[in-house]
């Protein structure tokens, strides 16, 4: 039930978004005024990866574009899904999106399993899923403001 009702978010927000890339780096979302991190290059241009405790860390540590970052919720992350594509699935604005190519392909949210805390929900980005996963396990990172 739960991933059917972000699967109707999801589209809902999705069909009316409007994405635009910054020279900084940064994806605006015109439709949530999300501002999202699409530049890597204080990880050497690779898309950062980690536990879910490091990802909370390093949102709130990045200072892109003048700071102010932190992790997306489900909801958020999911948005995010453009579902008249796939692998990627995804705005062609992300010029930095690891889809079904990699072997851990799916993003962090800040939102924990409602029944284990000790796992917390993935969004990704090949078809465009969720499903959730061990906090000590390792997902990449796409910060948002």
């Amino acid at each position: 039930m739960k991933n059917t009702l972000l699967i109707i978010i999801g589209l809902t927000i999705g069909l009316n978004a409007t994405f635009t890339r910054s020279t900084a780096g940064v994806v605006v979302d015109s439709s949530t005024n999300l501002q999202w991190q699409d530049d890597y290059s204080d990880n050497s241009n690779a898309i950062k990866s980690s536990d879910w405790e490091m990802a909370i860390s390093y949102c709130e540590n990045l200072t892109l574009d003048g700071g102010s970052w932190r992790l997306p919720n489900i909801t958020e992350i999911f948005s995010l899904v453009d579902a008249t594509k796939k692998i990627p699935a995804i705005d062609s604005a992300f010029t930095n999106t690891k889809s079904a190519t990699a072997t851990n392909d799916a993003y962090w949210s800040s939102t924990s399993q409602d029944v284990d805390k000790t796992k917390a929900w993935i969004s990704k980005f090949d078809y465009g899923s969720t499903n959730y996963d061990s906090k000590t396990n390792t997902h990449f990172i796409r910060c948002v403001r």
